[in-house]
């Protein structure tokens, strides 16, 4: 059995509060999702990354990748 699915999706806001190797963000419909997680050097790092110190408080929160304006 084969279902079609048409969708039109409008995203004014997405505000996601974290993300990991193994999470999944979904919008709209997807037939499968398989699973697959690669982890790799290819800075030759020896050392984790310097924590994250943000200039600005929780309640003033912008999104660090600017989204579209919508049209």
């Amino acid at each position: 059995m084969n279902f079609f699915v048409n969708q039109n999706i409008v995203i004014h806001q997405l505000r996601v509060e974290g993300i990991s190797n193994s999470s999944v963000l979904q919008i709209g419909s997807a037939g499968v999702i398989k699973p697959l997680s690669n982890l790799y050097n290819t800075g030759a790092y020896t050392e984790p990354a310097p924590e994250f110190e943000s200039q600005q408080s929780q309640s003033e929160f912008s999104p660090y990748v600017p989204l579209a304006p919508p049209s």
